[in-house]
């Protein structure tokens, strides 16, 4: 072997018989040290396919193609599916090594099956209390430990009756998942479901204004004046990496935004800032989409639609006489689909039921 430098984990380094050569990965995890060897030969050792949650990725950022050679092997993700028996193309896979558990809550339904990279070995027992915790306790847990070494073992429980005590890494959990519902996948999650303190884009009108804002794969979202940040968290569900960033001008309801995207799952994608929008817009990145809820005038929205790119959508809600004339005239400028949204729900009067209309709301949506 011609490295002068071999990075790993000190497991793999252990196996390699790496000795005075090797470089145990920093913690936490960082691609500098190989960076650092650059023009020098070095090996990098990784567990399966380094570019299916591996350090694969991560170096290529920082690295040209000419520069490195990859021998990928079967990931756990591959073993896992044969010793399971499962086609692997009908299974979801994430890596949990430092991700929470609550990435998960999307994805789970009756029926489905993941297999998950977990930390170590107590990550398998603290995976599945999580499970239980969320209604998934009858669910089937596969604990998948050292695949494809001397050390393989296989066992399987369900989540609610784990009780291993000698669980070692590396570990792969897999699930087959039966118990809760899981989330609907329609815009328009119940209220009760979001952490808000009575300010929060309702359930209908919510589903409204997702279909307007017309989350894409890999889109962008602005959230302006943010509330609970119900709008970014559905957006963030909608569609795979999609991003969105949320500005709400009170200081009490970011916390709000935030416990929002860690419920969901999305707190990766989900960025909250607190501050008056119009001052923080300028440092976002490029928006595809954007979305007023609060804290509109005349000023801001023309220095919003100048900021715009061409082909950006834009969505604004109001329920003010002076907002909707505000968005009513800049209809008849620019275009777009002004709709007012009228919404009564029945509730009990004396004996009877009646209806209790909602505050209307007026929304104007366009394209730059």
């Amino acid at each position: 072997m011609r490295a002068k430098v071999i990075f790993g984990g000190p497991r793999h380094l252990e196996l390699l018989g790496a000795g005075a050569r090797g470089r145990a990965w920093p913690v936490p995890f960082s691609t500098r040290p190989v960076l650092a060897e650059r023009g020098r030969p070095v090996v990098v050792l990784a567990s399966g396919d380094p570019f299916w949650f591996g350090a694969g990725g991560s170096l290529m950022a920082d690295l040209a193609p000419g520069e490195w050679v990859a021998h990928p092997a079967p990931s756990t993700f591959s073993l896992a599916a044969a010793r399971l028996g499962w086609r692997l193309e009908e299974v979801l896979c994430l890596g949990l090594h430092a991700a929470p558990f609550a990435r998960l809550r999307p994805i789970l339904t009756p029926g489905v099956r993941a297999i998950c990279l977990i930390r170590d070995g107590a990550a398998a027992g603290a995976l599945c209390r999580w499970l239980t915790e969320q209604g998934w306790g009858a669910s089937g847990v596969t604990i998948l430990e050292a695949l494809g070494g001397a050390r393989e073992r296989v066992r399987r429980v369900r989540a609610e009756g784990f009780d291993l005590t000698d669980v070692a890494a590396p570990v792969a959990v897999a699930i087959e998942a039966a118990g809760a519902k899981g989330l609907p996948r329609t815009p328009g999650l119940p209220d009760d479901l979001f952490a808000h303190d009575g300010q929060i884009t309702k359930r209908a009108v919510r589903a409204m204004t997702l279909s307007a804002l017309a989350p894409r794969a890999g889109e962008v979202l602005w959230d302006l004046g943010a509330g609970s940040g119900s709008i970014s968290a559905e957006w963030c569900l909608a569609a795979p990496a999609t991003r969105a960033h949320a500005v709400e001008n009170r200081a009490d309801r970011v916390p709000n935004i935030h416990e929002n995207a860690a419920r969901f799952g999305v707190e990766h994608r989900l960025t909250a800032q607190e501050g008056d929008w119009p001052g923080l817009i300028a440092t976002l990145p490029r928006p595809d989409a954007v979305f007023v809820g609060g804290g509109l005038d005349a000023e801001r929205l023309a220095a919003l639609w100048a900021l715009l790119p061409e082909g950006a959508r834009l969505v604004v809600n109001t329920v003010t006489i002076g907002t909707e004339s505000l968005v009513a005239a800049w209809h008849g400028q620019q275009g777009g689909t002004l709709m007012r949204i009228d919404i009564a729900e029945a509730a009990p009067l004396g004996r009877m039921q009646g209806w209790v209309p909602a505050r209307p709301v007026v929304q104007w949506s366009v394209i730059r």
